[in-house]
Protein backbone atom coordinates (compact mmCIF):
# COMPACT_ATOMS: atom_id res chain seq x y z
CA UNK A 1 0.00 0.00 0.00
CA UNK A 2 1.46 3.00 -0.64
CA UNK A 3 1.76 6.05 1.45
CA UNK A 4 1.72 9.95 1.49
CA UNK A 5 4.41 12.09 2.73
CA UNK A 6 3.01 15.12 4.19
CA UNK A 7 4.10 18.18 2.40
CA UNK A 8 6.66 20.34 4.70
CA UNK A 9 6.38 24.07 5.38
CA UNK A 10 3.13 26.05 4.32
CA UNK A 11 1.90 27.07 1.14
CA UNK A 12 2.64 29.88 -0.80
CA UNK A 13 -0.83 31.63 -0.04
CA UNK A 14 -0.86 30.92 3.58
CA UNK A 15 2.62 32.04 4.03
CA UNK A 16 1.86 35.19 2.27
CA UNK A 17 -1.49 35.97 4.63
CA UNK A 18 -0.93 36.79 8.29
CA UNK A 19 -3.82 37.26 10.60
CA UNK A 20 -4.58 40.32 12.31
CA UNK A 21 -4.44 40.89 15.77
CA UNK A 22 -7.32 40.86 17.79
CA UNK A 23 -8.19 43.84 19.58
CA UNK A 24 -8.84 44.22 23.06
CA UNK A 25 -12.54 45.87 23.96
CA UNK A 26 -11.47 49.18 25.60
CA UNK A 27 -12.78 49.18 29.50
CA UNK A 28 -15.51 51.95 30.34
CA UNK A 29 -14.39 53.91 33.38
CA UNK A 30 -16.39 55.03 36.15
CA UNK A 31 -17.45 58.08 37.29
CA UNK A 32 -17.00 59.41 40.69
CA UNK A 33 -20.94 60.06 40.44
CA UNK A 34 -21.60 56.03 39.18
CA UNK A 35 -19.14 55.07 42.64
CA UNK A 36 -21.14 57.30 45.01
CA UNK A 37 -24.54 55.88 43.37
CA UNK A 38 -23.35 52.24 43.79
CA UNK A 39 -22.09 52.92 47.18
CA UNK A 40 -25.44 54.58 48.52
CA UNK A 41 -27.67 51.40 47.47
CA UNK A 42 -29.73 50.54 50.00
CA UNK A 43 -30.76 46.96 50.78
CA UNK A 44 -34.60 45.74 49.51
CA UNK A 45 -36.59 45.70 52.58
CA UNK A 46 -37.79 42.05 53.47
CA UNK A 47 -41.81 41.96 53.89
CA UNK A 48 -42.78 41.33 57.42
CA UNK A 49 -43.40 36.95 58.37
CA UNK A 50 -47.32 36.82 58.64
CA UNK A 51 -48.58 34.40 61.20
CA UNK A 52 -51.72 33.08 61.74
CA UNK A 53 -54.22 35.14 64.25
CA UNK A 54 -53.98 33.81 68.42
CA UNK A 55 -57.33 31.34 68.60
CA UNK A 56 -59.54 32.27 70.91
CA UNK A 57 -59.86 30.28 74.17
CA UNK A 58 -63.25 29.01 74.93
CA UNK A 59 -65.12 31.09 77.56
CA UNK A 60 -66.11 29.75 80.52
CA UNK A 61 -69.73 30.61 80.88
CA UNK A 62 -72.52 30.58 78.16
CA UNK A 63 -72.29 33.42 75.81
CA UNK A 64 -75.08 35.07 73.63
CA UNK A 65 -75.75 33.99 70.57
CA UNK A 66 -74.36 35.57 67.58
CA UNK A 67 -76.36 36.83 64.94
CA UNK A 68 -76.42 35.08 61.58
CA UNK A 69 -74.46 37.12 59.06
CA UNK A 70 -76.23 37.77 56.27
CA UNK A 71 -75.50 35.88 52.36
CA UNK A 72 -72.78 37.89 50.90
CA UNK A 73 -73.87 40.14 47.92
CA UNK A 74 -72.76 39.51 44.46
CA UNK A 75 -70.41 41.33 43.19
CA UNK A 76 -71.73 44.29 40.71
CA UNK A 77 -72.08 42.98 36.91
CA UNK A 78 -73.48 40.12 34.69
CA UNK A 79 -74.39 37.03 36.49
CA UNK A 80 -72.25 34.30 34.40
CA UNK A 81 -73.70 32.13 31.74
CA UNK A 82 -74.52 28.53 31.64
CA UNK A 83 -72.43 26.99 28.75
CA UNK A 84 -75.75 27.27 25.69
CA UNK A 85 -76.84 23.83 24.96
CA UNK A 86 -77.86 23.04 21.37
CA UNK A 87 -80.90 23.32 20.63
CA UNK A 88 -83.42 19.91 20.14
CA UNK A 89 -83.99 20.35 16.55
CA UNK A 90 -79.93 19.99 15.84
CA UNK A 91 -77.86 16.90 15.24
CA UNK A 92 -74.63 16.49 15.38
CA UNK A 93 -72.56 15.26 12.62
CA UNK A 94 -69.04 17.01 12.72
CA UNK A 95 -66.17 18.34 14.07
CA UNK A 96 -63.76 21.39 13.05
CA UNK A 97 -59.61 20.02 12.77
CA UNK A 98 -58.45 22.55 11.16
CA UNK A 99 -59.55 26.38 10.11
CA UNK A 100 -57.73 27.93 7.12
CA UNK A 101 -58.27 32.59 8.27
CA UNK A 102 -56.81 33.44 4.74
CA UNK A 103 -59.76 31.55 3.31
CA UNK A 104 -62.31 31.55 5.97
CA UNK A 105 -62.18 27.50 5.06
CA UNK A 106 -63.03 25.17 7.64
CA UNK A 107 -61.62 21.68 7.59
CA UNK A 108 -64.62 18.92 9.14
CA UNK A 109 -64.70 15.61 10.10
CA UNK A 110 -68.23 13.93 9.50
CA UNK A 111 -69.16 11.30 12.03
CA UNK A 112 -70.52 7.90 11.39
CA UNK A 113 -73.54 8.06 9.80
CA UNK A 114 -74.06 11.94 8.80
CA UNK A 115 -74.12 13.64 5.75
CA UNK A 116 -74.39 17.04 4.57
CA UNK A 117 -75.61 19.05 1.87
CA UNK A 118 -75.18 22.13 -0.17
CA UNK A 119 -78.40 24.13 0.99
CA UNK A 120 -78.09 22.68 4.48
CA UNK A 121 -78.30 24.99 7.42
CA UNK A 122 -75.43 24.41 10.33
CA UNK A 123 -74.73 25.60 13.57
CA UNK A 124 -70.79 25.83 14.78
CA UNK A 125 -70.63 25.92 18.17
CA UNK A 126 -67.61 26.17 20.83
CA UNK A 127 -65.78 27.84 23.60
CA UNK A 128 -65.59 31.16 21.54
CA UNK A 129 -67.37 30.39 18.77
CA UNK A 130 -71.35 30.58 18.20
CA UNK A 131 -72.93 31.12 14.37
CA UNK A 132 -75.54 29.40 11.76
CA UNK A 133 -75.13 29.78 8.13
CA UNK A 134 -76.15 27.89 5.17
CA UNK A 135 -74.11 25.71 3.80
CA UNK A 136 -72.99 27.31 0.26
CA UNK A 137 -69.58 25.20 -1.06
CA UNK A 138 -67.90 21.92 0.00
CA UNK A 139 -64.90 20.71 -1.49
CA UNK A 140 -63.44 17.32 -0.99
CA UNK A 141 -59.06 17.54 -2.12
CA UNK A 142 -59.86 20.62 -3.71
CA UNK A 143 -62.67 19.18 -6.43
CA UNK A 144 -65.91 20.98 -5.43
CA UNK A 145 -68.78 18.56 -4.17
CA UNK A 146 -72.77 18.70 -3.85
CA UNK A 147 -72.76 15.99 -0.95
CA UNK A 148 -70.79 14.44 1.39
CA UNK A 149 -71.11 11.34 3.51
CA UNK A 150 -69.73 9.55 6.56
CA UNK A 151 -66.13 10.25 7.91
CA UNK A 152 -64.71 12.19 5.16
CA UNK A 153 -62.67 15.22 5.45
CA UNK A 154 -63.56 17.95 3.36
CA UNK A 155 -63.49 22.19 3.03
CA UNK A 156 -66.38 24.28 3.99
CA UNK A 157 -66.18 28.18 3.39
CA UNK A 158 -67.39 30.01 6.77
CA UNK A 159 -69.12 33.32 7.33
CA UNK A 160 -67.49 33.98 10.76
CA UNK A 161 -64.22 32.64 12.25
CA UNK A 162 -64.06 28.89 13.52
CA UNK A 163 -61.43 26.94 15.67
CA UNK A 164 -60.77 23.84 15.97
CA UNK A 165 -62.49 21.15 18.21
CA UNK A 166 -65.81 23.19 17.27
CA UNK A 167 -68.60 20.82 17.42
CA UNK A 168 -70.69 21.13 14.06
CA UNK A 169 -74.23 20.55 14.39
CA UNK A 170 -77.02 20.10 11.29
CA UNK A 171 -80.34 22.02 11.89
CA UNK A 172 -83.19 20.55 10.45
CA UNK A 173 -85.56 22.82 9.13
Amino acid sequence: MATRKKAKGKTKAAAKRKKAPAAKAAKRKKTAAAKTRAIRKKPAKRAPVRTSPPQAKPAARAAAPVPARPPARPAAGPLPRPPAQPAAAEQRIGVVTHYFSHLSVAILKLEPGASLRVGDTIHVHGHTTDFRQKVESLEIDHAPATEVGSNDDFGLKVTEHAREHDVVYKVRA
